[in-house]
């Protein structure tokens, strides 16, 4: 009877693993393989050639510019994600009439899929019919060509990506919001702490888990962007949406340089890893558990 009670987890375990074999832990090993190989293309025929992928990489123009599309792009989503759902998740946990309602508007875009998401913001940003142009020509701006203009792309497919993103994030902040009990606000405002203080020595402390984990997935999400970007701009003009991910697509499938493409997974997965591992650093001496 023990023996089978300890074999129980395992057999639940069984399924999961099985498909993560197949779908995640095999294509990486495979990819990891092919990083060393040039394959001809439309062939199953390779060779191996060591680090040759990778040093090509380094010497890349191209590439080095995805990279610098790829932290502008960190930049433009993470933090104005961040902020923006964080401000609305505090007022509609101070306000819950409001609750109900702005919770289903925020989560709308990120029911839809990222086709469609694209598709909404084509047409918002088009230069003649777009609702934006039109709103900012009844300020007397005159607005650019959104999507074509090397000034505006990054910051337009940034745009569409946090709004999409948004109700993610909310959902999240009211959930950690909810889990801080109201005694201690009623508490700080004995002592005299105006609204400011309360948030910042009593709020963000105890909603630093979900603040944590909610910053880990969003900078996993911006590095894997690819959708969005592919619809609204196919990595123009002149490269200044290409990040990494598209880079990497754009090598695969386009020029068919299968190990080229593979050694550029493993280097985005390994500032994946960078970048996660360094959010848990700093998350030991800021994160406040319990």
């Amino acid at each position: 009877m023990n023996r089978r009670a300890s074999l129980l987890p395992w057999g639940l375990l069984f399924p999961t693993m099985a498909i993560l074999s197949i779908f995640v832990i095999y294509p990486a090993i495979q990819s990891l393989i092919l990083s060393f190989q040039d394959v001809e293309p439309l062939s199953k025929r390779s060779f191996f050639i060591g680090f040759e992928n990778y040093e090509v990489l380094l010497k890349s123009p191209d590439y080095w510019q995805s990279a610098r599309v790829t932290g502008s792009f960190l930049l433009l989503t993470v933090i104005p994600s961040l902020v923006i759902s964080l401000t609305i998740a505090v007022f509609l946990d101070a306000n819950p009439f409001f609750q109900n309602g702005f919770r289903t508007l925020f989560l709308l875009p990120v029911a839809i899929s990222s086709s469609m998401a694209a598709m909404l913001w084509i047409f918002i940003y088009n230069p003649t019919a777009g609702f934006l142009n039109y709103f900012l020509d009844v300020l007397g701006i005159h607005g650019p060509n959104w999507l074509a203009d090397p000034d505006t792309a990054l910051i337009a497919v940034a745009i569409s990506t946090v709004w999409k993103e948004l109700g993610f994030n909310i959902i999240f902040f009211l959930a950690g919001l909810s889990a801080i009990p109201n005694e201690l606000k009623e508490a700080a405002e004995l002592d005299g702490a105006n609204g400011w203080q309360i948030f910042r020595n009593v709020t963000l402390p105890l909603l630093s888990p979900t603040l944590f984990f909610v910053s880990v997935v969003s900078v996993i999400n911006s590095l894997q962007s690819f959708g969005q970007i592919h619809i609204l701009t196919t990595g123009g003009p002149m490269g200044e949406t290409t990040t990494l991910v598209y880079n990497l697509y754009r090598d695969a499938f386009v020029k068919f340089r299968t190990g080229l493409a593979s050694s550029e997974a493993v280097v985005l997965f390994t500032l994946i890893m960078i970048a996660t591992t360094i959010q848990f650093r700093l998350a030991k001496k800021r994160v406040h558990y319990g």
